[in-house]
């Protein structure tokens, strides 16, 4: 069985939310999916929130009409993430007031057995198992690439001026890199995606503290949303759980 739990959230801070989220299953041809993602929006005027809805509307689309036509998962991801890159893109190209918005896309197809991640940007993929919360995605920021290459150590990362300087995001460019992964999944494990407004306030053990002690999804996506609150809120949260099989 498939247990969701979402949650999106204005935090302290910010007077509009640009985040979005897909949180859904899929059935086709006798095999049944999770279709999960994040779009985290940057742009004045509202036009990040633009962005961020015409990424995820457009992924949903493109990543059904994908499976329904049995396309391989990662080349599915990969395809609605390209056509989700273009359709923020044009539109910036033909309205004025939304020129230069782009998003993340962290979007992920979830089976009982398997994990398939398409990712731009710093919004993260993270799988909890036996007590442990490991971040899948890599971050594609200015600060994370100081940190890869020893010039930041992560402390010094979270509370830099650039830090949220992004090196791809999709929008920008009619050219895209995507990174495309894959995982095994077991029982019980737990996949969860967010935007940084989550995860640049509480780190990986904290995440995984949360997760060990509410069972139920839905609970633990609105206790973590509000944790981050707790300690600031200055930027929008939000957060997709999901996971097959459950052992009390």
């Amino acid at each position: 069985m498939l247990q969701l739990g979402m949650k999106s959230d204005l935090g302290q801070m910010r007077s509009a939310n640009e985040d979005s989220y897909l949180a859904r299953t899929a059935a086709f041809s006798g095999k049944e999916w999770a279709i999960l993602a994040i779009a985290d929006g940057v742009g004045g005027h509202r036009a990040g929130d633009v962005a961020s809805r015409t990424a995820i509307n457009c992924l949903e689309e493109e990543v059904l009409a994908a499976l329904r036509e049995e396309t391989a998962p990662l080349l599915a991801l990969e395809m609605a993430i390209r056509r989700a890159n273009r359709a923020v893109y044009d539109l910036a190209v033909s309205d004025f007031r939304l020129a230069g918005m782009g998003t993340t896309l962290t979007a992920a197809l979830l089976t009982p057995d398997e994990l398939f991640i398409g990712h731009v940007g710093d919004s993260r993929l993270y799988l909890y198992r036996d007590g442990i919360c490991r971040q899948l995605t890599n971050d594609h920021s200015l600060v994370s690439e100081l940190v890869r290459n020893g010039e930041l150590s992560p402390e010094e990362a979270r509370v830099h001026p650039q830090r949220n300087v992004l090196l791809r995001a999709v929008g920008i460019d009619t050219d895209l890199e995507i990174d495309l992964l894959t995982s095994a999944i077991k029982p019980d494990d737990i996949v969860l995606i967010a935007s940084d407004g989550l995860f640049s306030l509480l780190d990986d053990a904290t995440l995984a503290a949360h997760l060990a002690t509410e069972h139920d999804l839905q609970a633990a996506a609105e206790k973590l949303v509000a944790s981050a609150n707790e300690l600031g809120g200055h930027d929008n949260i939000s957060v997709v759980l999901a996971r097959w099989g459950w052992s009390k």
